[in-house]
């Protein structure tokens, strides 16, 4: 599946599967399928006997799975779910211990590009945001009903918009006087609200939609619960791969493997360790970002980082 076929650049691909390390016939878990492009690098490289287990909980990837899966030798199983579910799938699927585990965090660009799903500002459309449209309440729906300190709440810890209260304050007089259910409609009630610096690079509402899509899908404890389940799982100098695309995701990365590099937590006055918590994973090199020739090739890869990190046995 090429980028082309899937309308989906997948970001730092290379440095993904070179971390990856995939071998012939080895188990793979790909959390975050999207356009598939990651997948299918993955997929020619452990071959007739290898396997992926890969997961979406936009449903729609089903159809792109299936494609792939008549493309390559390898077994592709795609699992219609959050990612956070992945031990609990593999270990029913018997789809256990696997060699890495790869989760390419945040929205595709087939998502973003396509305007019925409400992701994004620049299309007219619905303001909905779910990954998955049959689940949940949609970022319409979440304006609708919440109070103003909850609005605040959501775009200050989600979107670190220092505007939050005057946004949230506009949202509700708005949606008082009209529902607030279109994507257009949301960006210009923002843009009218803050305004617009001369020569800012971003919209004035990017914070606003990344706020809403988070708390929507319950991101950041999907990406804890993820990474969690990704270590109980990894075989023995299995790897970990988690590419992030805001500070929120990457800091929650962060902090994860430097605990379980770790392993202790016992207070640091404490002379002799009683809590007996052994490191699991080793942190393998800094975290990396996109080369200047992809983010040229691909915008919205300017703000990706990944992180590796090794099962310890």
């Amino acid at each position: 599946m090429t980028a082309g076929e899937s309308g989906h650049l997948p970001v730092m691909l290379e440095e993904a599967v070179e971390a990856l390390r995939p071998r012939p016939g080895g188990r793979y878990i790909d959390g975050t399928f999207g356009g598939g492009g990651h997948s299918a690098r993955l997929a020619q490289a452990v071959g007739a006997d290898g396997a992926l287990l890969v997961f979406d909980r936009d449903r729609r990837a089903a159809e792109r799975a299936e494609a792939l899966a008549a493309k390559v030798d390898a077994r592709i199983i795609f699992v219609p779910e959050r990612f956070s579910a992945l031990a609990e799938v593999a270990r029913a699927r018997r789809f256990e211990p696997v060699d890495g585990v790869l989760l390419d965090l945040g929205i595709s660009s087939l998502q973003l590009d396509d305007p019925e799903r409400g992701f994004s500002f620049l299309r007219e459309g619905p303001l909905d945001m779910r990954m998955d449209p049959t689940v949940g309440e949609s970022a319409a729906d979440l304006i609708a009903h919440l109070s103003e300190a909850e609005l605040v709440q959501i775009l200050f810890d989600y979107g670190e918009e220092r505007q939050a209260r005057r946004i949230a304050r506009a949202l509700v007089r708005e949606r008082e006087r009209q529902p607030i259910r279109a994507t257009k409609q949301l960006a210009e009630l923002v843009e009218r609200t803050i305004g617009r610096a001369p020569g800012a690079r971003i919209h004035p509402a990017t914070r606003t939609f990344q706020a809403l899509r988070i708390a929507v899908n319950d991101e950041l404890v999907e990406l804890e619960r993820g990474l969690h389940a990704a270590l109980e799982v990894l075989a023995p100098g299995g790897r970990l791969v988690a590419i992030s695309f805001h500070s929120l995701e990457d800091r929650i990365v962060k902090q994860i493997i430097a605990r379980e590099v770790k392993g202790c937590i016992c207070p640091p006055e404490q002379p002799v360790c009683t809590c007996g918590r052994k490191p699991r994973l080793k942190a393998l090199g800094r975290a990396r970002r996109p080369g200047a020739e992809e983010v040229e090739r691909n915008s919205r890869a300017r703000s990706a980082v990944m992180r590796v990190a090794e099962r310890l046995p």
